[in-house]
């Protein structure tokens, strides 16, 4: 009497897995190459704009590569991930780091790569949890496996969550400064890394005397970092 039920549960989750993984890697190779219009936080963030009684603001406007100001990867990278260019999607050594301070009972903080953000904001939630990371590992392993460097970068910097209701570079740039986002200067682009950490509390067009003093910080490591995307050697 069991077997045909245990038969049928294996058969079911069989199919539930190859529908998971294939479909996965589906998205993460299409999104290699398509613009990625909509995320989960833009849709999360709306229903909680609308529930609270607000009316719903979604700014967001896709740009590639290079319609983006060179000093807004490196303002993100001075800011979010000094080792973006050569990790694998994984910082061990800040993972490390941030354990060991955790050990030590001093102020938590993350050690999220870029890669890893970016997963979370393209397929997943924004709540913390466990389950959720464990999803994280699994998409930022395919998109570092599927996608350039510079793709991952793209998506970031078009996807990444800026202020309240805007999405992306161009977005941030025409909201909060009046220009484009292959305009913004190198001071603009620091102050926008700067409130990355909470872009709903800090406003990168009036910044408060904590977040000049990261931008001064970002650009004081805007000149140590290595240069992103690396100048490509000429045969």
């Amino acid at each position: 009497m069991h077997k045909p039920l245990i038969k049928k549960a294996l058969r079911y989750a069989r199919n539930l897995l190859i529908f998971f993984f294939s479909s996965t890697i589906l998205a993460v190779w299409v999104y290699r190459f398509v613009p990625v219009y909509v995320t989960p936080l833009m849709v999360i963030r709306s229903v909680q704009q609308i529930m609270s009684g607000d009316k719903p603001t979604w700014k967001h406007t896709w740009v590639s590569f290079d319609h983006i100001s060179p000093h807004l990867p490196m303002a993100v990278i001075a800011s979010e991930d000094n080792r973006f260019a050569m990790h694998n999607g994984f910082d061990f050594i800040e993972i490390k780091k941030a354990m060991k301070e955790n050990e030590q009972g001093r102020r938590r903080r993350g050690a999220s790569t870029i890669s890893q953000q970016t997963a979370k904001n393209v397929f997943l939630w924004p709540q913390s949890s466990w389950i959720r990371k464990g999803f994280e590992t699994y998409f930022t392993f395919l998109i570092e496996l599927f996608w350039s460097k510079e793709r991952i970068m793209t998506v970031y910097l078009n996807s990444i969550e800026m202020g309240k209701g805007i999405y992306g570079a161009e977005a941030a740039a025409k909201y909060k400064f009046g220009t484009t986002a292959l305009r913004l200067n190198r001071e603009q682009c620091a102050l926008i890394a700067a409130t990355l950490p909470n872009p709903l509390r800090f406003d990168s067009a009036r910044p408060s005397p904590y977040i000049i003093k990261r931008k001064n910080q970002i650009l004081r490591l805007m000149n140590l970092v290595p240069r992103f995307p690396p100048l490509k050697e000429k045969n």
